[in-house]
């Protein structure tokens, strides 16, 4: 515990956060140099440099769902490979890349990370006209980028390699020798998701589904309301109900959240981002 404390002290964990699409791991590299960062995490990977050092990437996933949950490193072995690595890396700076704050929050606490004590919003390293063209190429195109050299995706995921992009930039020298240019090269990759699109479910069926979920884990309880919200990467809900007298209000409400989410991403594929659930009353 207390080696661990040590671990965590002399780390600094920044995050980059923007919407999918806009152009996050394009920028990494840059921010990565901007801030003296040493590692990067984005969508599953621990990248130092040109090279992945652990982990695997949610681009290679066939459905939006399970890239979502590789991205947000919710399988066990997952997290565990990318966190030992971590710990065996001599590093004062990581970059958690994310489309929420609570997204980058959620992984620095999972990979056992200091909460990131800087936000940088893509807003601020792109013009509005350099996101809006990031986001018609991935709807229209379906291309992701890696931060890393075509050679080290083409050696690991190779099924989804699609193109290289070279950038080169030059970079601050003693006056006698005048600027120097660096490259940075990064892959553009087609993961299977991003060809079938993204699956909608209509508020009605969704609705429907809650139904069914709460009547089957307890057909004493009584919804009086549910309210769908549209999110980033799924669905937000909230639940109004009435529960019967005796019933665990901490225990059991628990369960019937996760039951909630469990059943309707299992069934449907879409991912349930917050199920919310308000008790109005307590019946007799």
């Amino acid at each position: 515990m207390f080696l661990n404390f040590l671990f965590l002290k002399r780390k600094k964990t920044l995050a980059l956060i923007g919407e999918s699409g806009t152009g996050k791991s394009f920028r990494a590299k840059l921010v990565a140099q901007k801030y003296g960062i040493d590692l990067i995490i984005d969508d599953g990977l621990l990248i130092k440099e040109n090279r992945i050092l652990a982990g695997h990437s949610a681009k290679k996933e066939k459905t939006f769902l399970s890239a979502v949950k590789v991205a947000l490193f919710d399988e066990k072995a997952h997290r565990d490979e990318v966190a030992r690595r971590l710990q065996s890396e001599k590093f004062k700076r990581i970059l958690i890349l994310g489309t929420s704050e609570k997204m980058a929050f959620k992984i620095a606490a999972r990979l056992q990370l200091p909460p990131p004590s800087k936000i940088i919003k893509i807003e601020d390293i792109a013009s509005q006209e350099e996101i809006d063209k990031a986001i018609r190429t991935r709807r229209i195109e379906g291309k992701h980028v890696i931060p890393v050299p075509s050679i080290e995706v083409k050696r690991s995921y190779p099924n989804i390699f699609y193109d290289a992009i070279k950038i080169f930039k030059r970079r601050k020298a003693p006056a006698v020798i005048g600027p120097v240019p660096t490259m940075h090269e990064k892959s553009v990759v087609r993961p299977e998701y991003s060809k079938r699109g993204k699956v909608i479910i209509s508020e009605i069926a969704l609705s429907q589904m809650v139904i069914h979920c709460v009547d089957e884990y307890n057909q004493n309880i009584k919804i009086k309301k549910i309210l769908v919200k549209d999110a980033e990467m799924g669905y937000r809900l909230v639940i109004t109900i009435d529960v019967p007298y005796g019933t665990q209000l901490g225990g059991n409400i628990h369960e019937l959240q996760q039951y909630i989410i469990d059943n309707i991403e299992r069934y449907t594929g879409i991912l349930i981002e917050e199920v919310n659930i308000i008790i109005d009353k307590i019946s007799e």
